[in-house]
């Protein structure tokens, strides 16, 4: 028999246990955007007492996630790569507005692979069609995954998208676009500058204007039913504080 639809597209990061588990040893899930994966589980296991159970991180894109929680998948903490989807849980009251905080800060990178590009400044002038040549530009789908959205939002404020939409190479999330720009299956591609910076095999050719599209934050919040459960109040106030900080620090986020 396969998964149950509520476990088909979970991603486990530093486990070894599947997300769909029918043993009877609480497990502390963290639903996690792609991109901030690796710091989340490194900051959770900063944050975790010694004789705690490890969290385990729960890696896809936020929309995925979200959708996954929407259906009851046993996710006790959320952290969004953009408000949207965090918006879009609060409503139907799937996360408590009370304990939501802005953990994280990023911004947008047109990356290249690292043998190849020029550095250039993107701006309404640029012609980005020319610079794709007869490749196609990666991004995660703008359709769902906020670090699409983000880029078609900037790139529709330069009026760039129109001459780019029918050339994407759209990517289940940003780590699956970044891999694209790797392998050189595409000339470039944007993406999170915190995830440009952890690949050796791209280089960042130019900075997304800030002011081209909202800031990239990471919103964090507990699953609805878990708001009592002292093991996941205690990790929700040490991702905050200052140990998880300097994780997030080292892996190139920013507090909001």
């Amino acid at each position: 028999m396969g998964l149950p639809r509520t476990c088909a597209a979970l991603v486990l990061v530093g486990a070894s246990t599947s997300a769909c588990s029918t043993e009877n040893t609480p497990t502390l899930r963290i639903f996690t955007a792609a991109s901030a994966a690796d710091a989340v589980t490194e900051a959770a296991a900063a944050c975790q007492p010694a004789d705690a159970p490890a969290a385990t991180v729960v890696a896809g894109a936020s929309s995925t996630l979200a959708r996954q929680i929407e259906h009851g998948a046993p996710a006790a903490l959320f952290v969004s790569a953009n408000p949207t989807w965090m918006d879009h849980l609060q409503a139907a009251g799937h996360v408590g507005a009370a304990t939501r905080r802005d953990l994280l800060a990023n911004s947008l990178v047109v990356v290249a692979p690292a043998q190849s590009a020029q550095p250039f400044t993107l701006g309404a002038d640029t012609n980005l069609a020319a610079l794709i040549g007869d490749g196609r530009l990666a991004l995660a789908d703008p359709d769902h995954v906020p670090a699409g959205m983000y880029a078609k939002t900037a790139l529709t404020s330069l009026g760039l998208y129109g001459s780019v939409e029918s050339r994407l190479a759209r990517s289940a999330d940003v780590r699956a676009a970044l891999v694209l720009v790797e392998r050189g299956e595409v000339p470039l591609g944007i993406v999170y500058d915190t995830d440009a910076s952890a690949s050796s095999a791209v280089r960042v050719v130019a900075q997304v204007p800030a002011g081209s599209h909202p800031p990239v934050t990471y919103p964090m919040a507990i699953v609805t039913g878990h708001g009592e459960d002292p093991g996941v109040q205690q990790l929700w106030t040490c991702l905050q504080a200052d140990p998880a900080t300097a994780v997030f620090q080292r892996h190139g986020f920013r507090r909001p």
